[in-house]
């Protein structure tokens, strides 16, 4: 994957390459965040129709795609952010899982926040599905990647030098 991104970027002009490079971690969050929102829609979808087909009321409509959505979506996330985003370097048992752990977490605050949006924009106010999902999506990314910048993948600082 990271030859054929840096095969993408290398196709650009030199300036936007510059422009890349200088903000590489956020341009591969906003690629893969993209491409998990896509996973999210796509299993929401199948998801609600499902649901719809079953003759589920609009709340468990709401409620359940939006959670089926986000399992899959964040199973995709976490597996991308940490192998090419915040190139994490944790390994045994108890790091990953401490890792796993604190980015499944913070994915169920944003889970809750995208839950009360589609929530209270489609069950109650009866908006556009996909348009409160689309405007919950936004926040939600943002959330997340400074949720995962943060608390998840934070990088260890380096001891500082001792002066003699």
């Amino acid at each position: 994957m990271e030859k054929f991104i840096k095969a993408c970027v290398s196709i650009l002009p030199k300036p936007l390459q510059k422009i890349y490079y200088k903000y590489e971690e956020k341009w591969l969050y906003l690629v893969f965040g993209v491409l998990t929102t896509a996973v999210s829609f796509i299993t929401a979808g199948i998801s609600k129709y499902l649901l719809e087909l079953a003759g589920a009321s609009d709340k468990l409509v709401g409620d359940g795609s939006t959670v089926i959505s986000w399992i899959c979506a964040v199973t995709f996330a976490y597996l991308t952010n940490r192998a090419w985003v915040f190139e994490s370097h944790a390994s045994g048992a108890a790091e990953l899982a401490r890792e796993a752990a604190s980015f499944y977490g913070g994915r169920l605050l944003t889970l809750a926040v995208e839950w009360i949006m589609m929530h209270v924009g489609y069950a109650m106010l009866h908006f556009n599905y996909w348009i409160v999902k689309i405007v919950a999506n936004i926040v939600v990314l943002i959330l997340n990647y400074v949720i995962s910048k943060i608390f998840v993948f934070r990088k260890e600082k380096e001891p500082a030098a001792k002066n003699d």
